[in-house]
Parts: C-alpha cells; sequence; structure tokens
C-alpha cells in the first residue's frame, strides 16, 4: 500500500466521499524520503510506543506501524476513521483514537493502550504533521502540561519552526523560541517544500525533533513569574525592557531599572537581545525584590 500516492489519496477521496477540510488545516505528505527521514530521526523502534498527532488518510502511520511496538493515532476528523480503520484492519499493533488532541489526556491513553495491549514501551514518542493553524497551540499544551513523551518530531510551517531554532538577537528569536528551548533540546530533522504535499499549501514546511529536557536548562524561583516576564519583554518588541517591564508586578520603571542593573542589564536593551539565562536571572531578581516588601 502506497498510502502517499496522490493518486491513492485521489481514488480514496472518490471511494468515501471525502474532501480536504480548509478549516482543518488538511495537507496530506506524499514524499516517501521525507516520510522515511521523520522515522528516522525520531529514533523509534520496536521497543518504542508512538502517539501520532492528525494521521490523515496513514501515510507516515503506514510506516510508523512497520517500525513501531505501537502506534496510537488520535484523528480529530470523523470523515477520515473509516479509511484509517479499513486501511490498518490487519495490524495488530494499530490504536485510533477519534478526538480532539487538545481536550484529551495524553498520559491517560497511553497508559489505557499499554494495559490493554500489555505492551511495555522503553520510548515514547509524539509525531504528526500538524495543521499550521494550531501547531503551537498543540506543542504547548504537550510541554506545559508535562506529558510523560521523550520526544516530539512533527511538521510544521517553516516560519514556526525558524522561531522555535532561534537564536538571541535574530528577528526570529521571542518568546517560543524561549517556552521550546526551556522544555526541550531542538534539532533539525527535514525540510519539506510545499510540492510534497497534497492539496498543495501556500507555504514551505520543516521537521523539528523536539527532545524533553530531564533537567531544565536555568534555575528559577518561579516558573509562572520567568514565562511573565518572557511575555512582557516581547509583549511589544520595540519597547526597551525598563519600560516592558514596568507594568510587572507593578513595580514601575525606576524599580525595574535598579532590579536589572542589580543582575547586570541595562535597562535600554530590548527582549530580543536577552538569552534565556538573562532572562532567569531578571525573573529571580523580581522575585526576590517583591518577596522584600
Amino acid at each position: 500500500m502506497e498510502l502517499y500516492k496522490s493518486g491513492k489519496i485521489n481514488r480514496m477521496k472518490d471511494q468515501y466521499g471525502f474532501k480536504f477540510s480548509k478549516n482543518l488545516g488538511q495537507n496530506f505528505l506524499t514524499d516517501p524520503n521525507i516520510i522515511s527521514k521523520i522515522i528516522d530521526g525520531s529514533f523509534i523502534d520496536e521497543n518504542t510506543l508512538v502517539l501520532e498527532i492528525g494521521p490523515g488518510m496513514g501515510a507516515l502511520t503506514e510506516g510508523l506501524l512497520d517500525t513501531a511496538g505501537h502506534v496510537v493515532a488520535v484523528e480529530l476528523d470523523r470523515r477520515l476513521i473509516p479509511i484509517l480503520e479499513d486501511n490498518f484492519a490487519g495490524r495488530d499493533n494499530f490504536s485510533l483514537i477519534n478526538a480532539d488532541i487538545l481536550k484529551v489526556d495524553i498520559d491517560e491513553i497511553i497508559v489505557d493502550v499499554c494495559e490493554k495491549t500489555g505492551f511495555k514501551p522503553e520510548k515514547i514518542r509524539i509525531v504528526g504533521n500538524l495543521p499550521y493553524y494550531i501547531t503551537t497551540p498543540i506543542i504547548m499544551n504537550i510541554l506545559e502540561n508535562g506529558v510523560k513523551a521523550d520526544s516530539i518530531t512533527v511538521m510544521m510551517q517553516k516560519e514556526v519552526g525558524d522561531r522555535m531554532m532561534a537564536d538571541p538577537g535574530t528577528k526570529a528569536y521571542g518568546a517560543l523560541s524561549l517556552a521550546v528551548g526551556y522544555f526541550c533540546e531542538v534539532s533539525q530533522v527535514a525540510k519539506a517544500p510545499k510540492e510534497v504535499f497534497y492539496p498543495r499549501p501556500k507555504v514551505d514546511s520543516i521537521v523539528l525533533r523536539l527532545d524533553l529536557r530531564d533537567q531544565k536548562p536555568v534555575d528559577l524561583k518561579s516558573e509562572e513569574l520567568f514565562f511573565k516576564v518572557i511575555k512582557n519583554g516581547f509583549g511589544q518588541r520595540r519597547k526597551t525592557m525598563n519600560n516592558s517591564l514596568a507594568g510587572v508586578m507593578d513595580l514601575g520603571k525606576d524599580r525595574i531599572n535598579e532590579i536589572l542593573s542589580s543582575v547586570g542589564i541595562d535597562g535600554v536593551r530590548r527582549a530580543e537581545t536577552l538569552s534565556m539565562q538573562e532572562f532567569a536571572e531578571v525573573a529571580n531578581a523580581i522575585f526576590d525584590s517583591t518577596c522584600e516588601d
């Protein structure tokens, strides 16, 4: 079965009366080389349980099932469920759930599948070709909820991937760069031009692997405050740090200038010039300052 071929996709469309949904951002991958790169780049083997987000008609799913010990596919579009059930009816290492990935407990799904199948994975890896419009919410939902996975390998819009990989001082660097970098180590797996999708999107894509960290890269006194400082810092990129942070904890510009100076940061710097370590030092200094009051 060559589910990645556009001809096969069209035949299944006709057979099941399926129509692509622009609202769901459905663009199916048609390049077997990129499918192979995703599987290889995810470090999947027979001891791995894979949770696949948005399997579509199953082009990537097919390769995952050939490699992984078990694949749990979570698909939102109920119209695709009979297609996936028919395509993989003979696979005993396949589980399918019709649900919104943002509304389910991923850890609970994994535990339930392992109990039902008796499979005891050594690694749990999340894989998916994510709709552009909801890529960031899905990834941040997984990270912020502390899902017990070893890695997340996902296809996404190249612009979003560039932001996740960006270094301080670059145009792409921002709150997303820091949030993902705090939870994960980021690696590029493959590039995917728009020509390898059907229907063809308007922009190119990229595949990244996010390896979840066992230990966070900075020491924080308040994770909530750390992200609040980042959010305020990048809220208006043209503002200097002393202006953008003045509203944090209602400290005011003069107090913020004192705090920034105490950790060796000039208040006229902008957020995109600060490293993660510097943001951590600012957040910790604000925490200490407010505790003294």
